[in-house]
């Protein structure tokens, strides 16, 4: 039974965007979406279905942090049967490849969370988002003729990190710090479902700038795009 999503049965589209704002989850179904309906409010965590090119797709917003991410995204997967899972969020980039309002398409990531610790103990998982969608996805971008890069993200339990570990990430390769996507991945990966991440980098970490609340809200189209045509691209 699902705690924290209040749909019926068969409310939830099989493809779910994951945007962590839910106010991002509703300018989602309101701009994107084709007869959108609202199945969830609880707790204020919008959640909508619609079609996209006649394709069902939902959008259910997940909150910050991976605990969070975790309730709904297992919620999802667990009791509402979704497939395929695509996470559109927001990093802060540590790579110059990544520009301000560039899109990332992530193919694995990294963590400093408890949760992996909790499962795995001194083993250690790499969270890897799903070869078909990275590669539908990036032909996706490719086509549309954004700015783009596709690597790996740390998903990090730290906003506010004085320890400054994005260092680190960056030192290996890392493109962005973001919150949730190694969360969604291993919950893929636990109950054999499909999920990649697509961000939008909202401020640089380490060359400096950021954008402002409204456009992290409302404006970084770009991914929710690719995000879409991913799934419309992959539909079997």
């Amino acid at each position: 039974m699902s705690t924290h999503i209040n749909a019926p049965e068969g409310a939830i589209a099989p493809n779910v965007l994951l945007p962590g704002d839910p106010l991002r989850a509703k300018f989602i179904a309101e701009n994107f979406l084709e007869n959108a309906r609202c199945y969830n409010e609880v707790r204020g965590m919008f959640g909508f279905t619609g079609t996209y090119k006649g394709v069902p797709v939902s959008v259910q917003g997940t909150g910050m942090g991976q605990p969070s991410l975790s309730i709904y995204a297992t919620e999802l997967l667990k009791f509402y049967n979704v497939q395929t899972a695509i996470r559109v969020g927001t990093c802060g980039s540590v790579s110059e490849k990544a520009q301000l309002r560039d899109t990332i398409i992530v193919n694995s990531a990294c963590s400093d969370s408890s949760l992996l610790n909790q499962r795995f103990g001194s083993l250690h998982f790499a969270p890897t988002a799903n070869f078909d969608l990275v590669r539908a996805a990036d032909k996706v971008a490719a086509e549309m003729g954004i700015r783009y890069c596709v690597g790996s993200v740390a998903s990090s339990d730290f906003f506010y990190d004085k320890n400054e570990n994005w260092k680190k990430w960056a030192e290996y390769g890392v493109l962005g710090i973001e919150m949730e996507s190694a969360e969604l991945f291993t919950l893929a990966a636990e109950y054999k479902r499909r999920a990649m991440a697509i961000m939008t980098v909202s401020d640089h970490i380490l060359l400096g700038g950021a954008t402002t609340a409204e456009e992290r809200q409302t404006t970084f189209t770009n991914m929710m795009k690719v995000a879409l045509e991913t799934i419309v691209a992959t539909q079997k």
